[in-house]
């Protein structure tokens, strides 16, 4: 993947690149799209629409995913209509977003969104309070609601390939920014100048790692330039939505390849930073063990199984927690006591980067508990554990702590075991471990106190 991005970025950019006020237009024979592909509703939604006097376009990521054969997850339009005058039109509809207005129109379980063209945001405060729109001392975006034309919103979106407008009823395709260009040649190309895009939304470095890694598409070389001088800024933006972005990185079934783009890119920092050190500390077991994470939540996506975010966040977090358990036990900490603690303080760090909702946090800190509580396998503790709910992710975890290259002492083969074995094979494993205390170490005999009265009366 990486190869890939290199030479993409030495791919010159395209003679047309620059913006344009008027749109190339690809009627039905000069373009691969027909109308019969799109969703009927959102269809049925523009033609009402310009039925009733305003513009509307099938618009965005269902445009450029048909142009590429792939199937859509959903179907946006783009219109002239106000979210209120769209809600005119539809009983079906509702008006959400307070830093983006749109309108969601509710088919059964399918859902079109509405979105009103905007422009970009004036530069004047009092220009800026008239429409709406607001911006922090460093360029980015605060709030925006500023209307504008179709060709103010095909300028204010932040890729080219994203910049695309499909006419169902014509069956044309109106393309402002050589969008069908950089699809044709897989390019990841920012519209207008990348630095003060970024500026006004450091999420578009995250969006252009993504959409790289997802559409297997290269990073056009003056898009990514400015990146890694401006990935800091990633820590301006709420915690919030960064959970959301980083759930849209890693969940999308490319993980592997974005983690990659991420590190290279220096955007991983801003959003990991314990992790981001632990990168530099001990990287061939940190990157090994994150990246074998990835691999399996890409493959469980593929197979249509399900992935927890837990198991992710927990794995992308661990490599930072071992020198902190260490440091604790240093200072006299019992073990378990001791990885509560380094968890308690590595989540509460990360948190402040990245809101982790407490519906993952604590089966985080469980699956890393687990990890102290695996070696402790003697009398019933085993079975014990078997009953655990978060057996089964500790066990996962384990076993993914051993291809990171992790001594466990055949700790995970030991559970492999364990699990297959009958009642009477359980006991027998149960028996070998009787001479040894969880560490391996030989465990010391101890005699009841009435024994050794007995004994020393005997004597």
């Amino acid at each position: 993947m990486l190869k890939k991005l290199f030479k993409s970025l030495n791919t010159p950019a395209s003679p047309a690149q620059h913006r344009r006020t008027t749109p190339e237009v690809l009627n039905a024979g000069q373009h691969s799209l027909q109308r019969s592909q799109f969703s009927r509703h959102a269809v049925g939604i523009v033609e009402r629409l310009q039925n009733a006097g305003y513009q509307a376009y099938l618009v965005g990521g269902c445009v450029r995913d048909l142009m590429l054969g792939i199937t859509p997850k959903d179907f946006d339009v783009a219109t002239s209509a106000t979210p209120e005058q769209v809600r005119g039109e539809f009983r079906n509809a509702r008006v959400i977003g307070r830093r983006f207005k749109l309108v969601h129109i509710h088919f059964g379980r399918e859902i079109i969104e509405v979105a009103t063209f905007r422009a970009n945001h004036p530069v004047d405060d009092e220009e800026q309070d008239t429409h709406r729109s607001s911006s922090s001392e460093s360029g980015r975006i605060l709030r925006d609601n500023v209307y504008g034309t179709l060709e103010d919103d095909a300028q204010r979106r932040d890729l080219t390939i994203n910049a695309l407008y499909y006419d169902p009823v014509s069956e044309r395709v109106l393309d402002y920014a050589n969008g069908v260009h950089d699809v044709r040649n897989r390019l990841i190309r920012l519209i207008g100048d990348p630095t003060q895009r970024y500026q006004e939304d450091p999420v578009r470095m995250l969006r252009a790692v993504r959409f790289a890694a997802k559409l297997d598409f290269g990073i056009e070389k003056h898009t990514a330039a400015p990146i890694r001088g401006l990935a800091p800024m990633l820590r301006e933006i709420p915690s919030a939505r960064l959970f959301e972005e980083v759930l849209k990185l890693f969940l999308s079934g490319y993980a592997t390849d974005t983690f990659e783009m991420l590190v290279d890119l220096q955007l991983f920092d801003p959003l990991f930073p314990a992790s981001a050190q632990a990168l530099e500390d001990t990287p061939t077991y940190t990157h090994t063990l994150i990246s074998e994470a990835l691999r399996n939540t890409d493959l469980r996506i593929k197979q249509g199984k399900p992935v927890t975010p837990a198991f992710l966040f927990a794995a992308l977090l661990w490599p930072a927690l071992p020198a902190r358990v260490l440091r604790l036990q240093s200072r006299g900490m019992p073990p378990i006591p001791a990885m509560q603690e380094a968890a308690h303080e590595l989540i509460a760090e990360q948190c402040q980067r990245i809101a982790i909702p407490k519906r993952f946090t604590i089966p985080i800190r469980e699956i890393w508990d687990m990890q102290e509580r695996l070696p402790r396998r003697s009398g019933k503790r085993a079975d014990l554990l078997l009953d655990n709910p978060r057996f089964r992710a500790g066990y996962d975890f384990l076993l993914l702590r051993e291809k990171a290259g992790e001594e466990t002492d055949g700790l995970g083969e030991w559970w492999t075991d364990y699990q297959d074995a009958n009642d009477s094979e359980r006991r027998e494993m149960i028996a070998e471990l009787g001479g040894k205390d969880e560490t391996g170490a030989p465990r010391k005999r101890r005699r009841s106190g009435t024994k050794r009265k007995r004994a020393d009366g005997g004597e």
